[in-house]
């Protein structure tokens, strides 16, 4: 692989790290721009060293380790409320751990899979939370009857 391959899928790894970190950042979460670019170049370096240096048995067990890991950083984003009834973070944690498989895709120059996966996460990520509101709007029944008299 020359360098101008190897330069292709990190930048494109760093540029689809950054448009999730992007709409992280625009929602005011914990991780933006810089920390999904990084976890992304991340995941693509050590994906593409693994196989520069051993193969692609090596680079398979590198994506393994990757995606165990990258749950401890996600992990660190993850809040309970004091009263234990909500939690926040989930959704910039599971943001990570999808900017990092990513990353990996971009290592292996798997596009057919990195354009669909990106344009997926952005769709999720804009709207979902519009379509969860719509949808809880839709379902839940407002309770109408009286109190039981005693």
């Amino acid at each position: 692989m020359d360098i101008f391959e190897v330069t292709l899928r990190l930048a494109a790894a760093v540029v689809v790290g950054g448009v999730i970190g992007l709409n992280r950042d625009l929602h005011e979460k914990q991780t933006g721009v810089r920390t999904l670019g990084l976890v992304a170049l991340g995941a693509a370096l050590a994906v593409m060293a693994a196989a520069h240096v051993g193969g692609p048995g090596d680079a398979t067990r590198a994506m393994q380790g990757i995606l165990t890991g990258i749950g401890f950083l996600g992990a660190g984003v993850i809040i309970r409320t004091a009263s234990g009834s909500k939690i926040h973070g989930l959704t910039t944690a599971a943001s990570t751990w999808l900017t990092a498989c990513l990353g990996i895709a971009c290592a292996v120059a798997d596009w057919a899979v990195v354009i669909p996966g990106l344009f997926l996460a952005l769709v999720v990520l804009i709207w979902g939370g519009d379509i969860e509101k719509a949808v809880r709007r839709r379902v839940e029944v407002p309770d109408n009857t009286p109190p039981p008299t005693p």
